[in-house]
């Protein structure tokens, strides 16, 4: 009854939250915490209650009791730890920068690649991708993108940005995932691609947990 790791991070989520407070979280309030819809939170419930690792009182009950899987030593995923890069010196690839502002255990089955870094995420513009602010994205050093694929890249040799990319004729185009803002123009000179965002990781609700979040 292995896990995906979308269920791990909510079984983890729920864990804390019943601990901290006596109680599961609301399905709003949990889909709240998360950034997935009402329907999401409802089927990862399932989905552990078909586990054998959560059960309720009744199908509308917030009283959740977890059980622990019955062989954690064979569940333990290895552990991997990534560096969250700080500030961009212009010139080097960003996962061959020094300055950091520390680091991060993922999942090391789930996130192989050589190099993976990863970036703080500053604002709401991708909210629609379910990357908020705050959040770290882990991305897979690259220097080129396909149409439609969330990247990293740096603008201007000194300015990050994590935008949807889009070539067009004569320019590439970065899109938002947030109607308040404009997608961004830019030269081919002025953009350089770093990497393509792989996971996301929200580790203001569980440290190092990692959602099954790939582009």
């Amino acid at each position: 009854m292995e896990l995906t790791q979308r269920q791990q991070y909510f079984f983890s989520y729920l864990k804390e939250r019943i601990a901290a407070e006596g109680q599961a979280p609301s399905l709003r309030q949990a889909a709240a915490d998360m950034g997935v819809s009402h329907t999401a939170v409802a089927q990862m419930i399932q989905q552990l209650e078909k586990k054998g690792l959560l059960e309720r009182d009744g199908h509308y009950s917030r009283t959740l009791r977890l059980r622990p899987p019955e062989r954690p030593e064979e569940t333990a995923a290895p552990a991997r730890r990534l560096p969250i890069i700080g500030q961009i010196t212009a010139g080097l690839p960003m996962y061959a920068q020094q300055e950091w502002e520390g680091s991060v255990v993922v999942d090391g089955s789930r996130f192989r690649g050589d190099n993976l870094f990863c970036l703080r995420i500053r604002g709401d513009s991708m909210r629609g991708a379910g990357i908020l602010d705050g959040d770290l994205v882990i991305c897979e050093p690259r220097q080129y993108a396909e149409n439609g694929e969330i990247v990293a890249a740096l603008i201007h040799g000194e300015e990050a940005t994590v935008k949807r990319f889009f070539l067009k004729a004569g320019h590439i185009e970065m899109h938002p995932e947030n109607p308040a803002y404009a997608v961004k123009h830019y030269q081919f000179g002025e953009l350089l691609i770093q990497g393509k965002v792989v996971g996301v990781l929200r580790d203001r609700i569980h440290p190092g947990a990692a959602e099954e979040k790939h582009s």
